[in-house]
């Protein structure tokens, strides 16, 4: 049997790694879940294949197309039309899969067919389905089944992919041209120091005279880039390697997560974002039926962020122990005192789902005006950086000419 190595939280928060042997995904994660684990990650262990399983709410790429946020949006707002029509879930599910054109979804929706069909909830059937239908989707859909208003309850997890696709695209948006333009400037900077820079050396050393500082500077950093270039992107490739795994470990994701907050200009942006999926989410699931203490464990483990992620674990903590959720956000000095004073308005006033839904309304209008103000200022930095960087280049090798005319002979 292939052996899978998971890593899992249990009933107090801790996460818990391990590796074990198992038939397929789906009994290993059966298994997990019935001694009370909550499952982060499995991933299969092969001598060719190293299969990840992930439980975040990302997309799913397979052959066949991408599974991605939107088209969970349509899919639930499609079934809760059907559903809220008269349409058994059957007959909606098999409605759904004939008129969808991914081929990979369209298997996810045979899937969950036969699984109905099969005698098994809705529920259930998205269980089987973790890398497609995040842990909020299921815990929703269950407490719709619960509840008999499975159709409002895809209304909302609808609406509520669709406000979490609109923050990631305009974050994209504010991440995606500094991004571009940083990668073109490596490449022509690159381009230059190895290709362009060495002609000027060459011209320089047969005249043989006296160089700038800064002429000098250029061509030594070319020399090195020129004769090591290989060596250079092995070791920063190597680097980044090892960055990348140091941030998938427990003490290396806390660390990086918290500094990502702490960054100037994108740090409050990501604390905007943070702060809104918090409050919406934690919103949908208060409305949705969901308990409270599922819920805030909900909300923690579909955060991005670790050092939030632990604010929240110790925030239900609190709340088992009996005390209200605004004091105990008041201790954290990550959440904006406006946030912890509305929070403690819905306590007070038993409105804490609507106070909830302002808070994200009004942080989504402000990730909104900081994109906005983003991608007007970073174009001039961008512009000024180039300047600087290629225009330095330009200048140093140029800067010789003015005082070499008197060694040519």
């Amino acid at each position: 049997m292939p052996q899978y190595q998971y890593l899992v939280k249990d009933a107090k928060g801790h996460d818990q790694t391990g590796v074990e042997e198992a038939q397929n995904t789906d009994s290993l994660v059966e298994s997990l879940r019935r001694q009370g684990y909550l499952i982060i990650r499995i991933n299969e262990l092969t001598r060719k294949k190293f299969f990840s399983l992930s439980f975040e709410q990302k997309g799913f790429r397979e052959k066949g197309g991408r599974i991605k946020i939107d088209d969970l949006v349509v899919f639930s707002r499609q079934l809760a039309t059907l559903v809220g029509s008269g349409v058994p879930l059957l007959e909606s599910l098999g409605v759904l899969h004939e008129q969808t054109e991914k081929t990979q979804f369209k298997r996810v929706l045979q899937a969950l067919h036969d699984e109905v069909r099969g005698g098994k909830s809705f529920s259930e059937a998205l269980d089987k389905h973790p890398r497609v239908f995040s842990f909020l989707f299921i815990h929703m859909v269950r407490a719709g089944e619960t509840s008999g208003h499975l159709e409002e309850i895809l209304d909302r997890l609808a609406a509520y992919l669709e406000k979490t696709s609109a923050l990631q695209k305009k974050i994209k948006s504010a991440l995606t041209y500094p991004a571009v333009v940083a990668a073109m400037a490596f490449f022509i900077t690159t381009g230059m120091m190895t290709f362009v820079i060495p002609k000027f050396a060459e011209i320089f050393a047969s005249i043989n005279a006296p160089l700038p500082m800064p002429t000098k500077i250029i061509i030594a950093a070319s020399n090195l880039l020129k004769n090591y270039f290989l060596f250079l992107m092995a070791a920063a490739g190597a680097g980044f390697f090892i960055f990348h795994k140091w941030t998938k470990t427990k003490i290396g994701r806390y660390v990086w997560d918290s500094s990502k907050l702490k960054f100037p200009i994108f740090g409050p942006l990501f604390l905007k974002v943070a702060v809104s999926k918090f409050s919406r989410t934690f919103a949908t699931l208060i409305k949705s039926g969901v308990p409270i203490l599922s819920s805030l464990e909900i909300v923690a483990y579909t955060m991005d962020n670790a050092q939030l992620e632990r604010v929240i674990l110790s925030l239900r903590a609190s709340v088992t122990k009996g005390e209200g959720i605004s004091v105990p956000l008041s201790k954290s000095p990550l959440l904006p005192p406006m946030v912890v004073r509305m929070i403690a308005v819905g306590e007070e006033t038993g409105e804490l789902e609507k106070m909830l839904v302002k808070i994200a309304d009004f942080y989504d209008a402000q990730v909104e005006s900081t994109v906005s103000a983003l991608t007007s200022l970073i174009e001039p930095l961008v512009i000024a950086f180039l300047g600087v960087v290629i225009g330095g280049i330009v200048i140093s090798m140029f800067l010789p000419i003015l005082t070499l005319t008197q060694y040519i002979k």
